[in-house]
């Protein structure tokens, strides 16, 4: 039995990951359809915003829950404004736009900071159960992530900005005839979609190393887990989180964790290959 709690805790927290680190892309890519290979430098950005607002003497939860999404946030903005505006319905020049813009970052962070592994340390305890100890901290990832899911559920949902996003991303010639700005929208929602990716980033980075390159690690586990789960934004990217995450972490503890990512990559080609639509395109077709 407490095995059991273990296991369940560490699947709680594998898809709370997935679904975090997925949620701004998902934004990004199921509302407006830019396929953003700078994803994964966001993270990387969010996480290392930690690392020098914390070094700085800055409280660790004020630097992750508002410095981290705030600044990339407006990276996003500015990204959308001066790159991505220019490029939208055309996907190949998208592509290698934030392929560029990837390498950009890496390079400047890399020489900001070296190829030195950083770290920040995780501000909570342990907790046991029975025989075995797990950080609080995978607890506190869990929370998170329904939290985030629940808010954009609720934003796109039920507030009247939800609605023109949703509008404009169907409609924007309708849109824009009843007096709302298409491009502001855009940014607007670039904008949200990076700061989302920002606090994903600043939340893992106390159970991740901090490299430059971290964000490759991310980037295609976040594009299979919205890939696979679907038009449905939250739908979609919750139940693929919950089925990839289950599959990772299971097959991670009856085995390696790099035969759980290997098992993640099998059941993502398999579910595509029985719902080419993701999961939303068969199930939760009239989901959000």
């Amino acid at each position: 039995m407490d095995l059991a709690g273990i296991i369940a805790v560490q699947i709680g927290y594998t898809v709370a990951s997935l679904a975090l680190i997925s949620a701004g892309l998902a934004v990004i890519f199921g509302m407006m359809r830019v396929i953003n290979l700078a994803h994964g430098e966001f993270l990387m950005l969010g996480a290392y915003a930690v690392v020098v607002s914390t070094k700085a003497g800055i409280n660790f939860w004020v630097s992750m829950l508002v410095i981290a999404p705030l600044f990339v946030g407006i990276v996003g903005v500015i990204v959308e404004r001066f790159i991505v505006r220019f490029l939208y319905g055309r996907m190949m020049d998208t592509l290698i736009a934030t392929w560029g813009l990837s390498l950009l970052f890496i390079g400047i962070i890399t020489t900001i900071f070296g190829n030195a592994t950083e770290s920040v340390v995780s501000p909570l305890g342990s907790f046991e159960i029975g025989e075995f100890a797990e950080s609080q901290y995978r607890l506190f990832i869990i929370f998170l992530g329904v939290l985030v899911i629940g808010v954009i559920f609720a934003v796109l949902r039920y507030s009247r900005a939800g609605l023109i996003a949703r509008g404009t991303m169907q409609n924007a010639d309708m849109a824009a005839a009843l007096g709302i700005s298409p491009q502001r929208v855009y940014t607007i929602t670039f904008g949200v979609g990076a700061a989302l990716t920002g606090l994903a980033g600043a939340a893992l980075a106390p159970v991740s190393g901090l490299l430059p390159t971290m964000g490759v690690t991310f980037i295609a586990k976040a594009f299979i887990t919205v890939i696979g789960g679907g038009e449905a934004i939250v739908t979609g990217t919750s139940s693929a989180a919950a089925l990839f995450g289950t599959v990772n972490q299971v097959t991670t503890f009856l085995t390696t964790p790099v035969m759980g990512d290997v098992a993640l990559l099998i059941a993502a080609v398999i579910l595509l290959r029985l719902l080419p639509q993701g999961i939303t395109g068969r199930f939760f077709r009239r989901w959000l």
